[in-house]
């Protein structure tokens, strides 16, 4: 995991949203491969396992595939430019390495991907019932299939991604207080926050 990304982080548990405390045990570079995360707030504690910081309550592994491309997502989710976090949930994390490769300077974060997915240098990897990152912190999400068919998810992308980003979307239509739509077609939507 990357160093940078434990100022993102947050409890799961339903509480004011604070930075997660780490006690890195063993680093390599600027990724952090074992230690301990704390709550200052209810005072839980994760460990941080080959890389990845396991929030808990994560759904089962899907062994779906995504329709959606590298070159779509990266042109879906609209970035321009270095710098920030995009988020791949889902099966969608498994075309991180493309996906690295068309939005140079961005760092990439899998939340529950498929388990042959692993903590690299280009991505960090997140496991969890929810999205364990800050409210508004994110340059963008995209959810794979299934995740932004579930309602508790499309709010979970919403509420990490920064006003007025996007959110891109493999299935069903997002719940309209939810998501403001820009397009979609071919099972695929990206949409903005709603205010």
């Amino acid at each position: 995991m990357f160093i940078e990304l434990t100022d993102h982080l947050r409890c799961p548990n339903p509480h004011d949203e604070r930075f997660l405390v780490l006690l890195p045990d063993q680093m390599e570079g600027r990724s952090v491969r074992t230690g301990q995360l704390g709550c200052p707030v209810c005072g839980r504690t994760f460990e941080l396992v080959d890389g990845v910081f396991d929030a808990g309550d994560a759904p089962a592994d899907h062994a779906l595939s995504s329709a959606l491309t590298a070159d779509n997502a990266s042109v879906l989710v609209g970035l321009n430019g270095p710098g920030g976090y995009l988020a791949l949930v889902g099966p969608v994390a498994a075309l991180y390495e493309e996906i690295a490769a068309l939005n140079r300077g961005v760092a990439l974060v899998a939340i529950n991907p498929p388990e042959v997915v692993r903590d690299s240098a280009t991505l960090s990897v997140v496991r969890g019932g929810m999205i364990p990152l800050k409210s508004r912190s994110l340059r963008g999400v995209v959810l794979g299939r299934p995740y932004a068919e579930d309602s508790h998810w499309v709010r979970e992308g919403a509420r990490v991604v920064l006003p007025g980003l996007r959110v891109v979307g493999e299935g069903n239509q997002p719940p309209e207080d939810t998501i403001d739509i820009m397009a979609s077609a071919g099972g695929v939507w990206v949409g903005t926050a709603k205010r």
